[in-house]
């Protein structure tokens, strides 16, 4: 089943699918939201809180339909559900276009997170885990890159196209495109399991001895201590507060408007943060191992609250706004790398998963919560300097919980609680 050393195993093709699909995703679909929310707002009279409430929306769906998505996805073909879940996805995102009504996208928000589980949270872990025994942690680190690429992209081109044609018409245009590009890649190259193609994962051909079949429980602090534990309360305070800032991503374009930009200059400076996301997923990966997880966190927060402090102070300043997006584009991968990693260094990897899904909740509900907050803000007080006062708080929170659960898990340790 193994296949010659010079051929370049299938895996990779994998991953170049998970890219394309996984990237686009993200990045055309869901990172976009916020460029639409102005002139949406401004063409139907709706309220930015009102409207952003179909994000808060998507976000209580996602929470819902991800364990019944896990098991559609380990039972059919991923060919087949992928398909499926970019239709709806991408679909949802286009017939947006025809809406007249804030009801509209209450309704399609729903068919638009079902598709969303499986296209950017569920196909990148699962197929990567089945193909690859070997580069795993590398292979979603260049997922992650590839997404934040295509996101510096995507962002002044669904800028210019709202800006030229209008948001209904990039609505469609986007939807579609979406839709053409990423159907044949997800027939071609995504494939349910290595076995499918007559393989084995990658890396697999060097570890085939009897050892290698013999599972082994790695170390770690058990899920019935570490969820009592000081260091699981601030983890996922932790994993709520990171998201909630990240959340504040949406409203950039918004708050740019607000300052004199246009939708064009919005759409263009957010691809600064696509670049962030892409050098701090590489950055972070690597930091990680030089230095650590606490030390790569801590310089996350501290990046991260340096971009919003230029954002309030050099608004009329388009060099520093680009470096403050720049800088916030560092700190909004750290959702995807330095969460994880903090869990395997607090806990270790005995019942990483569930210690894992279970802090993530608060990922779920900060995203809940704080995408309509943020918009409310703006209705009512007409700018976003609260919301941007209240983001420098929880950067500073977040790096007093990094430390004192890091201090936590030295005593659980210590305790004998890690075996």
């Amino acid at each position: 089943m193994g296949q010659a050393k010079s051929k370049l195993h299938f895996a990779w093709l994998v991953l170049v699918g998970l890219c394309i699909t996984v990237g686009l995703g993200k990045a055309a679909l869901n990172n976009t939201s916020g460029l639409f929310i102005t002139p949406i707002s401004q063409d139907l009279g709706v309220g930015v809180g009102n409207l952003t409430l179909y994000l808060s929306i998507s976000s209580i769906v996602t929470m819902i339909f991800l364990p019944i998505g896990g098991k559609i996805m380990a039972k059919y073909d991923a060919r087949i559900v992928l398909t499926i879940a970019i239709i709806l996805q991408a679909g949802s995102f286009a017939a947006f276009g025809l809406m007249n009504s804030v009801w509209g996208w209450y309704i399609f928000s729903i068919p638009l997170a079902v598709g969303g589980v499986f296209i950017t949270v569920i196909a990148g872990p699962v197929l990567v885990e089945r193909w690859f025994e070997k580069r795993n942690g590398l292979a979603l680190g260049v997922m992650t890159a590839i997404g934040g690429l295509l996101g510096a992209f995507t962002q002044p081109i669904v800028g210019g196209l709202i800006s030229d044609i209008g948001w209904r018409n990039t609505y469609f245009a986007v939807g579609i495109a979406v839709i053409i590009i990423v159907v044949p890649i997800i027939l071609l190259l995504l494939r349910q399991n290595p076995a499918a193609k007559g393989l084995l994962p990658y890396g697999a051909e060097e570890s085939t001895g009897s050892e290698s079949n013999k599972p082994k429980q790695k170390p770690g602090i058990p899920f019935a201590v570490a969820s009592k534990s000081l260091a699981f309360i601030l983890l996922a305070l932790f994993f709520f507060i990171i998201t909630a800032i990240s959340s504040f991503t949406v409203h950039i374009p918004t708050y740019l408007v607000n300052q004199g930009y246009t939708v064009t200059f919005a759409g263009s400076a957010m691809s600064a943060m696509m670049i962030g996301v892409f050098l701090g997923s590489l950055l972070f990966g690597y930091l990680i191992d030089r230095i650590g997880v606490k030390n790569t966190s801590l310089i996350a927060m501290v990046l991260g609250l340096l971009s919003i402090v230029l954002l309030l102070l050099f608004t009329q300043s388009v060099a520093m706004i680009i470096i403050a997006l720049l800088l916030f584009g560092f700190m909004t991968t750290s959702v995807g790398t330095l969460a994880p990693a903090i869990t395997s260094a607090l806990f270790g990897g005995r019942d990483y998963s569930q210690i894992y899904a279970t802090a993530s909740m608060g990922l779920a509900i900060a995203s809940i919560i704080a995408l309509p907050a943020y918009g409310y803000i703006f209705d009512f007080t007409g700018s976003y300097l609260i919301a941007l006062i209240a983001v420098i708080i929880m950067f500073l929170l977040n790096i007093v919980f990094i430390i004192v659960a890091f201090r936590n898990k030295e005593k659980l340790v210590k305790e004998g609680h890690w075996n």
